[in-house]
């Protein structure tokens, strides 16, 4: 094998498994070191470079960087990364004065966002200090999307939403409330901006056409059901209630169903548990509040009598599942379950009844925007898409990434400059030594459980529905969980024309990941090494040729925990403990880079 090029920024972005894994690339490690160290103010504003609302998704990430977690391949359960986030939110200081200003001249470029969710606010953030002006169009009388409307109040306060947006909004923006865009043509004949950004969302909840469907008004679409119990519409609910689906959005429904009044609540899967859509910890806050899942049932029809909604029909069902798949389904007969109310919770789907045909912008058959992957720009240059309105549902975390990507290419856009002409990654290496045996950062194992994150006692809970329910690690509890992160970030990076072949590294490597050995090919190489190295997703480090016998030191990053003993033993300084920072640019870097030296 060739020797491993280290200079390219992805080959260390890919051993810090959750920055990598994260959407928008936020520096987890960096940030659990702070918190560690008493920063918490420093802590969220690293979070806050690449995610915007640290307060919010601290609360309700899906955290995609955890099931990454290399602490998970050493044990069970990773790092609480997502619960260390809201650590540094909850316990900073005011960062008002930190936070990016908008210059006093403006560039003369005016941008409009339709929808004030978070790919839209992201927008703002970039744009915003940058010179540009921003007017966001929110077809309801208070900001944040989905985020407000879909997300109850018990898993996040109104009072957190309101801060963090209003860090954005107070930069500048036009916040323009009660504003739906209710035409794409006028809002473009207007001549009123230079580009449009589309952050509307996926607002559409998918129907469940079946007998009986239409003949009761206790059948609910579950995205607009928690968008009238948000704004108070709804404050009751039957005390038998069935929600069918078992996505996010289902538990929702049903914790709050039961905050509504429902005494029994069930939420009804066509298919086993393995194959729920839903988060495993979204299903455990559910099934811990007494909901009740009923797994291989599928729905029939609905059972009315006169107007009133008596209950549902259900096929069960009986799967044989191989290696993950289902390879046959046999029907075992019908099923009556008796109901008060029905919440449909099947998924979502984007709307855009407000964007004619005609004016260049391509929507399919699905009504899904034709949206470039990497620019977000649509078939009419200068419209552009992004959250779920791209491409359809996901988390918070990735409208965070498309609308930075977005603010990128808007600037780009309105500068004359070629939107797909992006600057790259990069990264940096620097040195944590401070003596022979001394490291600038804590880089023994601890073998410390995950901590569980304090609850809401189930009585107290339910007395109003916007009591959060989650409390939050304190700073002592967060001091154990920080521990737990194994400082990925920090590279075990060697220089072979130091190495001198005494083995010491391979002797005092815990978890045997390194290895010298005469090169080869890859599947050789794997072969040979001390344990051999079968997660094929994540690269070999190999070095050049060792001075003393040609022969390459090899090392499995996959089991590589950056414990340092290889440099803490290595009698020539050929490894060295040095922190990878991945510079992931966005569109204030791209206007930086733009200007004459």
């Amino acid at each position: 094998m060739e020797p491993t090029d280290t200079s390219k920024p992805d080959y260390f972005h890919r051993v810090v498994d959750c920055q990598w894994a994260c959407p928008a690339h936020t520096d987890v490690p960096e940030y659990i070191r702070l918190i560690a160290q008493g920063e918490f103010t420093d802590a969220y504003m690293v979070n806050r470079e690449s995610n915007v609302f640290p307060g919010i998704l601290g609360r309700v990430c899906d955290r995609p960087c955890e099931p990454a977690c290399r602490r998970g391949r050493i044990e069970e359960k990773p790092v609480a990364i997502c619960r260390l986030k809201r650590v540094a939110s909850d316990n900073r200081d005011d960062i008002t004065a930190r936070l990016p200003k908008a210059p006093r001249e403006k560039n003369g470029k005016r941008i409009a966002c339709i929808g004030a969710g978070p790919a839209s606010l992201t927008v703002a953030n970039d744009l915003l200090p940058m010179g540009y002006e921003v007017t966001i169009f929110e077809q309801y009388a208070v900001p944040g999307g989905l985020m407000r409307t879909n997300i109850p109040a018990f898993r996040l306060p109104a009072a957190v939403l309101d801060e963090e947006i209003g860090y954005i909004v107070n930069m500048g923006a036009d916040l323009r409330l009660n504003s739906p865009v209710k035409s794409m043509r006028q809002l473009l004949d207007s001549e009123e901006f230079d580009a449009v950004f589309v952050g509307s969302g996926a607002p559409k909840g998918k129907e469940l056409d079946l007998p009986g469907r239409h003949d009761t008004e206790h059948v609910h679409i579950g995205i607009t059901w928690l968008e009238s119990v948000a704004f108070g519409h709804i404050e009751r609910v039957g005390e038998r209630v069935l929600i069918i689906g078992v996505g996010n959005t289902a538990m929702d429904c049903c914790r709050s169903s039961l905050r509504l009044g429902a005494k029994d609540v069930k939420v009804m899967a066509r298919k086993p548990r393995q194959f729920f859509k839903a988060s495993e910890w979204e299903l455990e806050d559910a099934e811990h509040e007494n909901v009740a899942i009923v797994v291989n049932h599928a729905p029939k029809s609905f059972v009315t009598e006169g107007g009133r909604l008596l209950g549902m029909m259900f096929e069960q069902l009986e799967y044989d599942i191989d290696g993950g798949d289902i390879k046959a389904t046999r029907s075992l007969g019908e099923v009556f379950f008796p109901c008060d109310d029905v919440i449909l919770a099947i998924g979502q789907e984007n709307a855009f009844p407000w964007i004619e045909k005609g004016i260049g912008i391509e929507l399919d058959k699905w009504n899904v925007p034709t949206v470039d992957k990497t620019t977000y720009q649509s078939t009419l240059p200068q419209v552009f898409f992004g959250g779920d309105a791209a491409f359809g549902p996901k988390n918070i975390i990735w409208s965070v990434e498309h609308g930075h990507q977005a603010a990128i290419s808007i600037h780009k856009f309105c500068q004359d400059e070629a939107v797909t002409e992006r600057m790259p990654r990069g990264v940096t290496l620097s040195s944590r030594k401070m003596g022979m045996h001394e490291w600038a950062y804590k880089n023994e194992y601890n073998g410390v459980e995950r901590r569980l994150v304090p609850h809401v006692g189930l009585v107290e809970r339910f007395k109003k529905i916007n009591i959060e329910v989650e409390l939050g690690f304190t700073a002592e509890e967060a001091a154990l969980e920080v521990q737990r992160c194994l400082n990925c970030d920090m590279q075990t990076v060697f220089a072979a024309k130091l190495c001198i072949e005494c083995d010491a590294c391979i002797d005092i490597c815990p978890v045997d990941c390194l290895t010298i050995t005469h090169n080869g090919t890859e599947a050789e190489l794997r072969g040979r090494l001390t344990a051999p190295a079968t997660n094929r997703s994540q690269a070999l480090y190999v070095s050049a040729a060792l001075p003393q016998t040609a022969r390459v030191m090899v090392k499995d990053e996959d089991v590589c925990v950056h414990c340092g003993l290889c440099a803490e033993r290595c009698p020539t300084a050929a490894w060295d403990m040095q922190k990878s920072t991945i510079r992931i640019p966005q569109a204030i870097d791209e206007e930086v880079s733009a200007c004459p030296a």
